[in-house]
């Protein structure tokens, strides 16, 4: 939404209270009415060359005197009674008329609902922790890495210290070509291929390129909050798309919608993979809608009991699929080492983005991860991670059985964890989590584990907990599960013969 704002004076009153201003009197004349959508925060910033900081100091200003009110990834909206505040003249608050400060980064976004992206709430808390998506970082191959690293600094000697291509080193991008070619069936090359920082900053080059305010995105229900996020900030509309035993639903979609994010592989959270015919409607879906969808393949690299189903981008004869893939979970997400495999018509464009974020990925790093592959190491660690993280699958769901009588779970044939359907015996999830922690045991409901849900999934997800357990041992497993059984009553952990 664009409203007619004069530019604000860079002399005299403040900038937060000319927009102040600037609002009252757009209410005031009745051009901002009852229920009317406030204009994003980044595109009102953007439009009038001030501070993000400054635009949602205002919005908050605006809100506490009641002219607008939040509604967290909706946005801002005038308030029912919002232009009858102003028969009185409005005050502000002394602590509210000095410029802002470095404070200002600790406010709430309108977007933001106060929930974020996060690793393990209880670091340094616990004996044992099931956060999701966490690698071993005892697997960790320390001594190639290091290895390979030094060698990469002393080429980095004989380099000219500059920034160099925003999409990235191309001897990676050469890599990672020939990786998803053989591993996920993608057909592409070095050009179609960008380096990013992890997935998440995938996500904001595409809703950057292809999100604007008010616009329609679908979203799996329930789905990954960071990608939630992501595309809220840049103005999205959010849709729910249900999930079921086949992924997510087809026909959950406004007609003007032309933009998907999936999972496909391995959903989160709830680990189902999309089926095969439903991979195939997705991909005449966004054919017919002149849109896209959004290939988030997080964990693919672990399939335990078969070969993984291609990419959907191994399908995509269109150039409808934006491929996203990381390292965070192979590796460590501490290496910040993702990229995109993206469609010709779209590259030009997501390379401009990539540079105007961070002017390209870390050398150094995209040097030794470039060697790594290059010498057929990162192809061995995956083999040794399958067999290690499969067994310890194996023993969580033994576990489980061996001390709460069911093992039912979604997700068991890949990735990293597991969706735990509790048994009627033992209380919600929220109860669970609340046990777990009183004996240094992590274990998390869906919505405290980055799930983003609507009101229908999180009502189902009250009987669901994610369990991760890749950064645990068979025998750390088997002692975390006992303090849990140890400290639920009695009558709810009793073993069913």
């Amino acid at each position: 939404m664009q409203l007619p704002i004069q530019p604000l004076a860079r002399h005299g009153p403040s900038l937060q209270d000319q927009l102040f201003d600037r609002f009252l009197g757009l209410l005031a004349d009745g051009r901002l009415t009852s229920g009317a959508r406030m204009p994003a925060t980044r595109q009102l910033a953007q439009d009038l060359g001030i501070s993000r900081n400054t635009v949602v100091q205002t919005y908050e200003r605006l809100a506490a005197e009641g002219f607008i009110e939040m509604r967290g990834p909706r946005g801002a909206f005038v308030t029912a009674h919002g232009a009858d505040l102003l028969v009185a003249p409005a005050t502000v608050p002394d602590e509210m008329e000095a410029e802002p400060t470095s404070a200002a980064s600790d406010t709430a976004m309108p977007w933001d609902d106060g929930r974020h992206v996060m690793r393990s709430p209880y670091v340094g808390e616990l004996a044992y922790d099931f956060w999701v998506g966490r690698p071993d970082m005892r697997l960790f191959p320390s001594l190639a890495w290091r290895r390979l690293i030094n060698e990469a600094l002393i080429e980095m000697q004989d380099s000219d210290g500059s920034y160099g291509d925003p999409a990235g080193l191309w001897r990676l991008r050469t890599a990672l070509a020939r990786h998803v070619g053989q591993s996920r069936g993608i057909v592409c090359t070095a050009d179609d291929v960008i380096i990013t920082n992890g997935i998440q900053e995938g996500i904001n080059i595409v809703a950057r390129l292809l999100v604007a305010q008010g616009v329609p995105v679908g979203m799996e229900c329930p789905g990954y909050l960071g990608g939630a996020n992501v595309l809220a900030s840049f103005g999205a509309r959010l849709v729910p798309v249900h999930i079921d035993a086949e992924g997510a639903q087809l026909d959950q979609l406004p007609p003007n919608c032309r933009l998907m994010y999936l999972t496909p592989a391995h959903q989160y959270p709830t680990g189902v993979a999309l089926a095969p015919e439903r991979r195939s409607a997705w991909l005449q879906w966004a054919q017919a809608q002149d849109g896209y969808l959004i290939e988030d393949d997080y964990d693919s690299d672990f399939y335990y009991d078969s070969v993984p189903p291609p990419a959907i981008k191994a399908q995509d004869e269109h150039g409808r699929v934006i491929y996203l893939g990381t390292f965070s979970k192979s590796l460590s997400a501490g290496l910040r080492m993702g990229y995109m495999v993206v469609p010709r018509q779209l590259r030009r464009a997501a390379i401009g983005v990539k540079g105007l974020l961070t002017n390209g990925s870390p050398l150094l790093t995209q040097m030794t991860l470039s060697a790594f592959l290059d010498g057929g190491l990162y192809e061995r660690q995956l083999r040794r991670l399958r067999v290690m993280y499969g067994a310890r699958r194996d023993a969580l769901r033994s576990a489980l059985m061996d001390l709460f009588g069911s093992d039912t779970v979604s997700g068991a044939q890949a990735g990293m964890h597991v969706l735990w359907h509790l048994p009627l015996a033992l209380p919600d999830a929220a109860e669970i989590e609340r046990a777990a922690r009183s004996v240094g045991v992590g274990i998390y409901s869906v919505e405290q584990c980055n799930g983003w849900l609507d009101a229908a999934c999180r009502e189902r997800a009250r009987r669901f907990v994610l369990l991760g357990y890749a950064a645990l041992n068979a025998a750390e497993i088997r002692a975390a599960l006992t303090r849990l059984k140890q400290a639920l009553p009695a009558e709810s952990a009793v073993v069913t013969e």
